[in-house]
This record gives structure tokens, sequence and C-alpha cells, in this order.
């Protein structure tokens, strides 16, 4: 079986992005691909941070949940929705909502970001505050595919391995985590902890990326990569836009997590034995 990651430049126009997305399905869906994932803020990345609250969908309807489930089933794939914004509450700031779609075009999850990237970049003049237009998420998801069992999560969250022990603890097989992550931070992190993520946990990893410089001069790192359970890269989009597309062999990694049973050796927390 197959899975891709799917690296976007996305902007401030819907459509223009959704496009650039439908395109990169088809792509994917053509190279046998059963199970695709969009970047974080696939949808829509606007030139200020508050200018999301302006194309937030309602849950469950709207252009961009509607494209996700059309283009699930047109082309017979299982879709990771990135991030959209959703509306969320009375004070204003929307959930950053990872969607997943079947082949049919049925919602089946969704995943809203827990940890927001309130941070001042070390050594750059970069500064982020997501939780002044998003309001974080509580509850890790799991679901059935196709290809495994997928555990979700979102860019920020790739740094608490916490969650990663609830998801592989509820019996994930994979993880996704669509990301914008920023070229300094990426070039410092961002394969080490996805890596880090597979390797600890046995899972394989889908990590798609937003990647270049948007039309609000943000410079996005990309390195879209698909790695195994092992921690090794089996595909990676190093930078612009692609399609990285790889095997997904569960006998396989059934086999090595019998033969090397470290999810069964917890002392603490999440799986761990009593």
């Amino acid at each position: 079986m197959k899975v891709a990651a799917l690296q976007m430049t996305s902007g401030p126009e819907v459509a223009a992005n959704l496009a650039q997305a439908v395109a990169l399905l088809e792509e994917a869906a053509g190279d046998g691909a059963r199970l695709a994932a969009l970047p974080e803020n696939f949808s829509f990345l606007g030139l200020r941070d508050a200018d999301k609250r302006a194309v937030a969908e309602a849950d469950g309807a709207g252009p961009v949940q509607e494209f996700l489930a059309a283009s699930a089933r047109r082309l017979g794939l299982w879709i990771v929705g990135g991030t959209i914004p959703l509306k969320s509450g009375a004070d204003g700031r929307v959930a950053a909502a990872s969607l997943v779609y079947d082949a049919g075009g049925t919602r089946v999850a969704r995943y809203d970001k827990i940890h927001l990237f309130d941070v001042d970049i070390p050594g750059r003049a970069e500064t982020y505050r997501e939780s002044a237009t998003v309001a974080p998420g509580t509850r890790p998801v799991v679901l059935d595919t196709p290809v495994g069992r997928l555990g979700l999560s979102v860019c920020y969250d790739v740094r608490f391995p916490e969650l990663y022990r609830h998801l592989s603890a509820a019996g994930a097989q994979l993880l996704s985590v669509p990301s914008a992550f920023t070229a300094p931070t990426g070039r410092a992190h961002w394969e080490t902890l996805l890596r880090a993520r597979a390797i600890e946990n046995l899972c394989y990893v889908i990590a798609p990326a937003q990647s270049g410089i948007h039309p609000s001069g943000r410079e996005t790192y990309g390195d879209s990569m698909i790695v195994d359970f092992w921690g090794r890269v089996l595909k990676r989009v190093p930078r612009g836009r692609g399609c990285a597309v790889a095997e997904v062999d569960l006998a396989l990694q059934s086999s090595v997590r019998a033969s090397f049973p470290a999810l069964t050796h917890r002392a603490f927390g999440a799986g761990a034995h009593p």
C-alpha cells in the first residue's frame, strides 16, 4: 500500500490553493497512493494571521470541506486535509482542524491542533502568537484507514512526544504531521523530530509541509517526507511543490514490533505496564 505527502506553497487566495492541491492529489492517486496528506494551512495562508477568521467555515459546510469530499470521492482516495480554519467559539478564534475523508467522500475524523505556536524564534526578529487567532484542541484522535491505524497531529505538536505516546498506545501504526515549519526551526529540528517520533513509537510518519516564500513574506522550510517505523526517510520533497509517495508494509512493521518490543517496555505514561 502507498501513502503520499504533498508539498505546497499556499497563499491568501483559496481558489488558487485548491487548484494547486487538486493537481497534487491527482498526482498522488496516479502514483497509486491509497491515502494522501496535505500540509497545514493548505487552503489558506493569509497576509496576516487574523485573516483566517474571514475564511473560516462552519463545521460540516463550506467550499474547502466540499472540495476535500469531492476530491476524495472522484479520485477514490483517502485524504488528510492538512488544516483548515473552522469557526470555533464566541471569542472569534478558529480551530486549526485536520479533517480526514474516506475514498467515498465521507468525513471520518476531525482533529483540532492542540499545541499552539506562541514563540519568538531565537536569534531572529520573528514572532508568532498562534493562540491569538486559534483555539486549541483538547482530544487526541486515532482512526482506522486502509493503510493502517492513523494518529493525527499538526506541526508544533511534533515537539511534544507525550501526545504521540497517547496515539501509539491507542494503536497508531502511522502518524500524520501536516506542517508549516519556519525556515530556521526547520533547518534545526524538522527531520530530527520526525525521525524521533517514528523511532520511539515504531510508527510510519507522513509529514506534508509548506515550502518557500509566501505572499506574506513568511518563509517555510518544506522537506516533506515519509519516514518508516525504523526512522528511515523513504521519500522526500526538499523544496518547492511536489508529491512524495512511499510504500507502507504493515506486516514488516508488526514483525519488527514483535522482535523489538520497545512499546511494551514502557515504565511511565501512556501505554505503560502497571
